[in-house]
């Protein structure tokens, strides 16, 4: 997909955003009408020629019967003045792309004015994909289509490339599983998910704590320093910091415990941000400690 003036002259804006706004999906409903308009929705939905002579366009009665039973929160017809949530949004456009294939002109028919149509869906999926694409990066969207089709998050340039390549060999299941967890997670476009990352990430600190041996959890989460750091460094005294520090937000955020004692995190920037924070120190503590990360 090219590119435009502003992008090349002064690079593309940071996926910020996670909720598509009315301009946005404006934008995305036309798109929308018009895979529907040149039939290539037919290849799932595919209108047949009155004389018997094969597909010719798109059912479109038969795409939004479909679409509503599948997606029952979304608004049948569609419209393009009323914006449906973002999810519903996401679930639309996966609707598109299991159903998308590019149009290709058979034979003319010259009765009804048309030509009979036969689907190329890999062409069709890559060029659905990419015209979605380019409208969240033009709108700074924090979420794309992969190339099977399915909405996931960007995250955060630091984060993404940590997560995207990260394997788990604690030596112990239920942390290994934790992280895994998290990790994916996070990658989700919905906000629940993303908390729910939050709170993994922090059980699974607590889980490291022990992995260690020792009398009790003090003296293991010490251990577990020690192996990253040298005793008595100034390094090691900075790490013992952060761990009480990170011990402490846990503990007075409503990450892990809904206590009405706890503040809430009131947006999903301070989720990415202790997310990002916890997940730098667990994968530190993994890698110098031989536990993959």
């Amino acid at each position: 997909m090219s590119t435009y003036y502003t992008d090349r002259e002064y690079g593309a804006r940071p996926p910020s955003v996670d909720t598509i706004d009315d301009r946005l999906w404006a934008g995305l409903y036309s798109l929308i009408q018009t895979r529907i308009g040149d039939g290539s929705f037919g290849l799932r939905f595919p209108e047949q020629c009155p004389d018997g002579n094969g597909p010719c366009g798109c059912d479109v009665q038969a795409f939004h019967r479909v679409l509503t039973a599948e997606v029952p929160w979304v608004e049948s017809p569609l419209s393009a003045t009323e914006t449906p949530k973002t999810p519903v949004i996401l679930d639309l456009l996966e609707f598109c792309a299991r159903a998308v294939g590019e149009p290709i002109q058979g034979a003319y028919h010259s009765f009804h004015r048309h030509h009979h149509l036969s689907w190329d869906r890999h062409s069709g999926l890559q060029r659905f994909v990419g015209e979605v694409n380019m409208l969240f990066r033009r709108n700074a969207l924090a979420l794309e289509l992969t190339p099977e089709g399915q909405a996931r998050r960007l995250l955060p340039a630091p984060l993404a490339e940590v997560v995207g390549w990260t394997l788990f060999q604690t030596g112990d299941a239920e942390t290994d599983r934790l992280l895994e967890s998290a990790r994916l997670r996070v990658l989700s476009p919905k906000e629940d998910d993303r908390r729910d990352a939050l709170e993994k990430l922090w059980d699974a600190f607590e889980r490291l704590k022990t992995l260690e041996p020792g009398a009790n959890k003090r003296v293991q989460a010490d251990a577990l320093l020690d192996g990253v750091a040298s005793v008595g460094s100034g390094y090691r005294g900075m790490l013992a910091r952060e761990a009480a520090e990170l011990t402490t937000i846990g503990n007075s955020f409503r990450i892990r415990h809904s206590e009405v004692t706890q503040q809430a995190l009131t947006s999903q920037d301070q989720v990415d941000y202790l997310f990002t924070r916890m997940f730098a120190f667990v994968r530190l503590v993994l890698r110098r400690t031989g536990r993959g990360g």
